[in-house]
């Protein structure tokens, strides 16, 4: 087999080359390598608007669940914005899943270090060397088991959140931008 990690992550086509199967192998295995073992962990999570990012994304959520990282679902955002969250969120590790320019029926998953940059190729390569690796699985007990939450995105936004503060920075945000997507301001 070759080197699974390309330029900018794993791509090939949805449901074939990245399937739900290697999703959730690589965010265990990205699990292991890039939080901090044995301490409470984070990942954001994201997806682009293909329909294949949905089933990605569930199995991505899972696998890191099942390590013990708890899991901040932000739904369809723009990579970047993921880079971003991933960072200022103080998360252990961000994934985005998206095949960026590619054709539609592709997809792919790329990991952010805790600074939401791109990983370099040596820790893809010990992700990749970890994968399907035995592993001992977290106990799930009440007090320690690991969550996803999934927090309003933009289309969700609207009226229900224009009184509340930012889900991240305690912020209140205002729609009064010439756009008619929310901004983020300190009060």
């Amino acid at each position: 087999m070759g080197r699974l990690f390309g330029t900018d992550g794993v791509r090939g086509l949805a449901n074939r080359d990245v399937t739900a199967e290697l999703a959730l192998d690589l965010s265990v295995s990205a699990a292991h390598i890039l939080s901090e073992v044995g301490s409470r962990r984070t990942a954001v999570v994201g997806r682009d608007p293909r329909a294949s990012g949905e089933f990605l994304q569930a199995a991505v959520s899972a696998g890191l669940a099942s390590a013990g990282v708890d899991v901040i679902d932000v739904g369809v955002l723009p990579t970047p914005a993921v880079a971003y969250l991933t960072k200022v969120r103080r998360a252990d590790l961000g994934v985005m899943l998206s095949a960026s320019h590619n054709a539609m029926p592709d997809n792919g998953i790329k990991f952010f270090n805790a600074d939401g940059n791109k990983l370099a190729d040596q820790i893809e390569e010990q992700i990749e060397a970890r994968l399907r690796e035995d592993w001992d699985r977290p106990p799930v007990t009440l007090s320690a088991a690991s969550s996803v939450t999934t927090v309003p995105t933009p289309s969700t936004w609207g009226t229900c959140c224009r009184a509340s503060p930012h889900p991240w920075t305690g912020s209140q945000w205002s729609s009064t931008a010439p756009t008619a997507r929310p901004v983020w301001s300190a009060r």
